[in-house]
């Protein structure tokens, strides 16, 4: 149950005329600007762009390579 900051021990719709800075506070929570600006887009993709990159080259490595062949013929070669 949401309570009210300065009128304690009461619920939110009982006091909810007097209750100002939670009032407030709701208010900006519904007009603030939550979302991602163009250049936030931008930063994010340019990071996940550079984490593919390093992610390919850690996979295509000869120890990564060799150790994923190693599972999957060990996987098809195992009895059920």
């Amino acid at each position: 149950m949401l309570m009210c900051p300065t009128v304690r021990w009461r619920r939110v719709a009982d006091v909810w005329p007097r209750c100002g800075r939670l009032r407030r506070a709701v208010r900006r929570s519904r007009t603030s600007d939550a979302g991602m600006s163009t250049a936030e887009y931008a930063v994010a993709t340019l990071a996940a762009c550079a984490f593919a990159a390093v992610l390919y080259k850690v996979l295509t490595s000869s120890p990564v390579t060799a150790a994923l062949q190693g599972l999957i013929e060990r996987a098809f070669s195992s009895a059920v």
